[in-house]
Order: C-alpha cells, then sequence, then structure tokens
C-alpha cells in the first residue's frame, strides 16, 4: 500500500466532488463466504471503526468470535462515492474504515472496543507507523447512542492505561456515523486474497483495562 504525506484536513469546500453512483462490488466474503453487503442478518448489529491501513484492519475483525461480515470502505469525510486513488489523495477528509457486523448474543461491542484499542496505536494523529496520511487516522464511527457512550468511556479507560505507560494522549476521532463508501473489490479482504500481503498494523502493547 503506498504511504501517503497529506496529514492537514481538507475542509468541506474543497473536497472532491464524488459521484453520484456508488462503486460495485459484489460476491460473498473472501475469508468467511457470506455476503459482505446489506442487507444484514437478522439480529445483528453495525460497527464502524479506523485504525489505519483497513486490509490487516479489516483481518483483525473478521478473525473475531462473533462477527458475521466485515468489508473495508470510506468514511468520515466529505466526497460522495470516491476512489480509493481519490482517498489517498488526502481531498476527500474520509479515513480508511472497516464495518463490521457482529451478532449481540456472541460478542458485545464493548469486546470490539477492546480489539479496536489493542490492534493500534491511537496517539499517532494522522498516521499509523509508516502510514501518513488524513485517511490513516485511528476513528470510531458509532451507529447508536450506546455506542457513543461505550466508545467515549473505553477512550477514557485506555486513556488512564496509556498514561501509566508513559504513553501519549489518544487522537482518535469518535462521532455519530455518516455514509459508509464500499471500497474496490481489489481491497476486500485483501488480506485473505494474498495472505502475505502487506500489513503496517501494530498496537502499543497495552493491555485494555479489564475492571
Amino acid at each position: 500500500m503506498a504511504w501517503w504525506k497529506s496529514v492537514e484536513m481538507v475542509t468541506a469546500e474543497d473536497a472532491l466532488p464524488g459521484r453520484e453512483q456508488p462503486l460495485t462490488v459484489h460476491g460473498p466474503h473472501h475469508a468467511l463466504g457470506v455476503p459482505f453487503t446489506p442487507p444484514w442478518p437478522t439480529g445483528t448489529e453495525v460497527a464502524e471503526f479506523a485504525l489505519g491501513c483497513f486490509w490487516g484492519a479489516e483481518r483483525r475483525f473478521w478473525q473475531t468470535p462473533g462477527v458475521v461480515t466485515t468489508a473495508v470502505g470510506y468514511s468520515g469525510g466529505f466526497t460522495p462515492n470516491p476512489t480509493y486513488r481519490e482517498v489517498c489523495s488526502g481531498s476527500t477528509g474520509h479515513a480508511e474504515s472497516v464495518l463490521v457486523v457482529f451478532d449481540p448474543e456472541r460478542i458485545g461491542y464493548a469486546d470490539l472496543l477492546r480489539v479496536f484499542w489493542e490492534s493500534h496505536d491511537p496517539t499517532q494523529g494522522m498516521r499509523q507507523g509508516n502510514d501518513v496520511g488524513t485517511q490513516y487516522r485511528s476513528a470510531i464511527y458509532t451507529h447508536t447512542p450506546e455506542q457513543l457512550e461505550l466508545a467515549l468511556a473505553s477512550r477514557d479507560s485506555f486513556q488512564a492505561a496509556l498514561d501509566a505507560r508513559g504513553l501519549g494522549p489518544i487522537t482518535t476521532e469518535i462521532r455519530p456515523a455518516g455514509p459508509f463508501y464500499f471500497a474496490e473489490m481489489d481491497h476486500q479482504q485483501y488480506l485473505s486474497k494474498i495472505p502475505n500481503g502487506y500489513c503496517g498494523l501494530g498496537g502499543t502493547g497495552v493491555t485494555f483495562p479489564t475492571d
């Protein structure tokens, strides 16, 4: 995956115009063999996270028991139905995001938050490791008021754990979700198709507090 250097958020006025038609995605989830587009199975819930390059981030979630399906896409920005190249230009405002569909009878949203915090470094601003750019920022886009409340509380808990290790302040963006735009098929379940492909995902080594 290319490393891009745009670390200043574009404004809505300067963002690319995008397009009316969404990108075409189809077929089953390459790793799980189930659909990765709506409609979602009855009784499932949706979560949305950004934690750097979405290739490795998606794999981390599809490997989590209780997750029904996953998809990668673009969210948190301004440009409708952007392409990967447009997102990487820094001119859409979007983050590389993972849509996580989960069974709340098997895994709770709080457990997904633990996976999120432990899987990346949420103190790095507009980057994750060598991946630099606004599309690599850390973010939680919530789909219910309860998710928002839990996400904010989890941030405070993890910040205390980071403080105890002498690490910096969390820069994670936490807010209600806007539109999620599916990424191109080449990016969906990328590390299932190419198991030895690039993955820049790495955590801080700090465990999320259990109390």
